[in-house]
């Protein structure tokens, strides 16, 4: 059983990533990226959690956001999102007949998960929350979060501007 961290929001702004199930490129499969954004919005209005920068890759996010109240369980609000999306990504899965995708993500539920009621794996189970305890920390997550598109594999674009689904060209 893994161990959940709580993460303590008294540093109000976090670099947050996560991943889709296995690395697949679920939001790129099904033109997902619309619900990432539904859902900070819904974050924004319903917490007053802001959103400094974003990146929408076609297998995974990295956000920076800013957490105004104390009170708010980063873990749920994670939670939460990667649920909403997560039903949201199946509807697309399955409206798109994506059935062998469908398959591979139902198998890599567990029994005990089954038995709580998830069909499907859509997210890793977990995500990654660095709390930003510096101005040259929150540096380098933006420049990471805003090039990760034109580094390494992903070639989404010639300037890590022209990357639609990211908040550089705001920035």
């Amino acid at each position: 059983m893994a161990i959940k961290t709580r993460h303590d929001t008294a540093h109000s702004t976090w670099f947050i990533t996560f991943t889709c199930y296995n690395w697949i490129p679920l939001f790129k499969i099904t033109s997902g990226y619309d619900l990432v954004y539904s859902w900070l919005k819904l974050i924004s209005s319903k917490y007053q959690i802001k959103t400094v920068a974003f990146v929408i890759m076609p297998n995974h996010v990295h956000l920076l956001l800013q957490l105004e109240n104390e009170a708010i369980n980063l873990n749920t609000v994670i939670s939460n999102g990667k649920r909403f999306m997560a039903y949201a990504l199946i509807q697309k899965l399955e409206a798109l007949k994506h059935d062998e995708l469908l398959v591979k993500l139902s198998g890599a539920c567990s029994v005990m998960e089954k038995r709580k009621g998830q069909k499907h794996r859509v997210f890793e189970p977990s995500f990654d929350a660095k709390d930003i305890y510096s101005v040259e920390f929150l540096h380098q997550k933006l420049d990471y979060i805003h090039h990760n598109p034109v580094s390494g594999k992903w070639n989404l674009g010639e300037e890590f501007t022209d990357y639609y689904h990211s908040s550089a060209a705001f920035l």
